[in-house]
């Protein structure tokens, strides 16, 4: 059975904008023809490859036509370097998750560190470190910075190192909240700052400390900047990444020094990619620089 090149990458524009509309309008065509040929490729494969939801989300026999589709994509793009050099203009895009705190502080000049002549051009997928392997196994992205060391299908990983996160509040609301230190009492009713519902840093730090499992009033401050703010301002404690917290003199460390050591491994789709071979070069050597 031979897969249609033109049936797979509109199945793989549908999933990556997230409707029918959205990949009629990127590759100029009618919403029917994207309709029709991925209902053409549906009815080849006996499968269901979409869910209709908003937004589109593959099917686990789609998830596997996904990665297909990008690794097709991917190698045409440095075939086609390859022949015509830069003067082709062809840029070669990958996808990648990485957890917030890696892209506010070590992530960036990784990518900064590429060769310049090599027209590549990211799509960043921030998503929490515990969970980005699943971006991979649905093939929403070609590599990933992820807690999970266990490889994706299909995968490679690589060991980067640990980011260390320390417990942090202002002076003033440690005196306020926890006047006799970071007792199970006093953390059990002390507002805590939370970076969304899949954060379990914080958690982590009150099992550590306390033995205990306990429910304190939580801020959910979804954004890496906004989230050491909101400690600065007295809103609520929580978990800042090591190079943040040491430096600034506006927070104190709580617990007396029991850091939490997050480790943090490369996972990439197992193929022999100049761009990705590149970028896993990069991303080691940042890692290294900045990583324990």
């Amino acid at each position: 059975m031979e897969l249609d090149a033109v049936q797979l990458a509109t199945f793989a524009a549908v999933v990556e904008e997230g409707s029918f509309d959205a990949a009629a309008r990127r590759l100029h065509v009618t919403p029917s023809a994207v309709s029709q040929r991925v209902k053409a490729l549906e009815q080849q494969l006996g499968q269901v490859l979409v869910r209709r939801s908003k937004p589109v989300r593959p099917t686990e026999a789609g998830q596997a036509l996904v990665r297909l589709a990008g690794q097709v994509a991917l190698l045409e793009s440095e075939a086609l370097v390859a022949v015509r050099g830069n003067a082709g203009e062809q840029v070669t895009r990958i996808p990648v998750a990485v957890n917030a705190d890696s892209l506010v502080s070590w992530f960036l000049p990784a990518l900064a560190g590429l060769d310049a002549e090599q027209l590549v051009c990211f799509d960043l997928h921030s998503e929490d470190q515990d969970h980005s392997a699943e971006l991979l196994r649905d093939g929403s992205v070609m590599a990933a910075v992820t807690a999970d060391p266990n490889p994706v299908q299909g995968c490679r990983v690589l060991k980067l190192g640990s980011m260390r996160y320390l417990a942090m509040a202002s002076p003033a609301y440690h005196r306020q909240w926890l006047p006799d230190g970071v007792t199970a009492e006093a953390l059990g009713r002390a507002p805590m700052l939370v970076f969304n519902r899949k954060d379990m840093l914080q958690h982590r730090f009150l099992r550590t400390v306390t033995r205990r499992r306990l429910d304190p009033p939580v801020h959910y401050v979804p954004s890496p900047w906004a989230f050491v703010e909101a400690i600065r301002l007295g809103l609520g404690w929580g978990m800042v990444p090591e190079e943040i917290g040491r430096n600034d003199r506006r927070l104190v460390e709580l617990g007396g020094g029991r850091p939490v050591d997050v480790p943090l491994y490369w996972q990439h789709w197992n193929l022999d990619s100049p761009a990705l071979t590149a970028l896993t070069a990069s991303v080691r050597a940042a890692a290294a620089d900045s990583l324990r």
